[in-house]
């Protein structure tokens, strides 16, 4: 499913450019720069799918989640970047109209269309359940928006000869493309700095925990994201005095609710004793 919408939505892309150039429309290299996007966005979500079923290994415990985020990362600065230029272009088309040939423009847009929308109808089913499905779906559907107001400028320019409605068009998808890119940066280098997942509250996540039958308080508690739609918890949960054996229950049901409530998959918990003494952790944190 992924694989079919990546390689459409590549394919039309390139048209595009091809498109954009022969008719000299920058609001069509503009919106084959969004495409890219979308293709972006669909290559992150297969190399997640991908990279997340490698193993481990000695150097890399937690695998090569992470390699998501960085490309995520550097993908947003370059989208910047070209967002910048369409939009330094598209100042200077103010001053300096380039003809173009509508026909073309406005042929190639409408093929751009089919193909969101053959993109959409992929990724519609998977969006209900996966998150990075349902994202790269949400990009597609903003592109197609995009090749509409192409489709707009070309019928506005064939009718009415107003060559700014190019520029202009080339500007609000060039801020289009800013905003996905900035999301894009923003969510990065949250992950990087091991934020907590902005869907997460701490403190129900502790009031979730201490629900649980034999649990008496909890501490040093931390959730952070692996990768895209992979949460991570470490923490202290002090329990009444018992038997160690007897934890396992306890575990358990923490593990269980935590999946449940938070989808939090990845857990490590280190079990005291209610009789053990807590204020040794108070000027552990006190001292940091």
């Amino acid at each position: 499913m992924l694989m079919y919408a990546l390689a459409i939505t590549a394919s039309f892309a390139l048209v595009e450019v091809v498109g954009g150039i022969l008719s000299g429309s920058l609001a069509l290299l503009s919106d084959a720069g969004h495409m890219f996007t979308d293709v972006l966005a669909l290559g992150l979500s297969l190399g997640a799918a991908l990279i997340a079923n490698r193993a481990a290994t000695e150097r890399h415990t937690f695998g090569l989640l992470r390699v998501e985020i960085l490309v995520a990362f550097i993908n947003g600065i370059a989208l910047v970047g070209i967002s910048l230029l369409v939009v330094y272009e598209a100042i200077m088309r103010f001053y300096d109209p380039v003809e173009i040939d509508t026909g073309v423009m406005l042929l190639v847009a409408l093929i751009g269309l089919g193909a969101n929308l053959i993109g959409m109808v992929l990724l519609e089913p998977g969006s209900k359940d996966n998150l990075n499905v349902r994202g790269a779906f949400l990009h597609m559907m903003g592109d197609l928006l995009s090749s509409i107001g192409v489709i707009v400028a070309a019928l506005i320019i064939h009718f009415f000869s107003w060559y700014a409605a190019d520029p202009v068009i080339s500007i609000g998808i060039a801020m289009v493309i800013m905003l996905g890119a900035y999301r894009l940066i923003s969510q990065s280098v949250s992950i990087m700095m091991e934020a907590v997942p902005s869907h997460i509250d701490v403190k129900e996540v502790e009031e979730t925990i201490k629900a649980v039958d034999g649990v008496v308080g909890v501490h040093d508690l931390h959730v952070w994201t692996l990768t895209s739609g992979i949460y991570s918890l470490s923490g202290h949960v002090v329990v009444q005095d018992q038997q160690v054996s007897s934890c396992s229950r306890v575990l358990r049901e923490i593990e269980e609710v935590l999946d449940r409530r938070f989808s939090i998959v990845h857990t490590t918990i280190q079990v005291e004793t209610d009789i053990c003494p807590l204020d040794k952790y108070d000027v552990h944190r006190g001292a940091q």
